[in-house]
C-alpha cells in the first residue's frame, strides 16, 4: 500500500459518530483512528496511549511551541489535539480517521489539503435533541449547551468535502466507505 489517506471526521454531539466509525473500522481494516493528546484525567477504563495520550498542560503547552501538533483546540480549560507523529506513523501502512470538531478539521485543511473532511448529520435538529435526551445521562443545562453548539457546528457543514446524514447507521457507514473507497 502506498501512504495512507487522511480523513476527518466531525459531527455534533449525539449525531451517532462513534456507532457510525465503529460500524466503518469493521468493515475496512486499513483504516486505523488516530488517538489524540489531551490534558484532562483519564476516566475510569480510559487507558493511556489507547484511549487518549494523557499529558500535562505543561509538556502539552512545550508540545505546541515545538510544532508538534497538527492541530489542538481548548474546551473547558482543558487541551485536545492530534500529534503529527502519530499520523505520519499511522500513515506508514494505513488510512487514518481524525474524529475532531470543526476547529480542529479546518486546522488539519490548512496543514493538509489532501485530507478529506466529512461530516455527519443528524435527520433534523429535532431528532438530534432527542437522542440527546435519551441518552438520560445529560443535565438541561447541558442540552442546552450542546445543542447550540450543535447549531454552529452544523452551519459550518458546508466547508466540508461531504456531508452524511445518520438516519440510520447501516446507511451512514455505508456512504462514508463509499467515499473512502474512493479516496483511497
Amino acid at each position: 500500500m502506498s501512504k495512507g489517506k487522511l480523513f476527518v471526521i466531525s459531527g455534533a454531539s449525539g449525531v451517532g459518530k462513534s456507532t457510525v466509525l465503529k460500524r466503518v473500522m469493521e468493515e475496512r481494516k486499513d483504516l486505523t483512528f488516530s488517538v489524540s493528546a489531551t490534558t484532562r484525567l483519564p476516566r475510569p477504563g480510559e487507558v493511556d496511549g489507547i484511549s487518549y495520550y494523557f499529558i500535562t498542560r505543561a509538556e502539552f503547552e512545550d508540545r505546541i511551541a515545538r510544532g508538534e501538533f497538527l492541530e489542538y483546540d481548548e474546551h473547558h480549560a482543558l487541551l485536545y489535539g492530534t500529534l503529527n507523529s502519530q499520523i505520519l506513523e499511522k500513515q506508514e501502512h494505513s488510512h487514518v480517521i481524525l474524529d475532531i470538531e470543526p476547529n480542529g478539521a479546518f486546522n488539519v485543511r490548512a496543514k493538509r489539503p489532501d485530507a478529506t473532511l466529512i461530516f455527519i448529520m443528524p435527520p433534523s435538529r429535532e431528532e438530534l435533541e432527542r437522542r440527546l435526551r435519551s441518552r438520560g445521562d445529560t443535565s438541561e443545562e447541558q442540552i442546552t449547551i450542546r445543542m447550540a453548539r450543535a447549531d454552529w457546528e452544523m452551519e459550518q457543514s458546508a466547508k466540508y468535502d461531504h456531508v452524511v446524514i445518520n438516519d440510520q447507521v447501516e446507511s451512514c457507514a455505508e456512504e462514508i466507505l463509499k467515499i473512502i473507497a474512493d479516496k483511497a
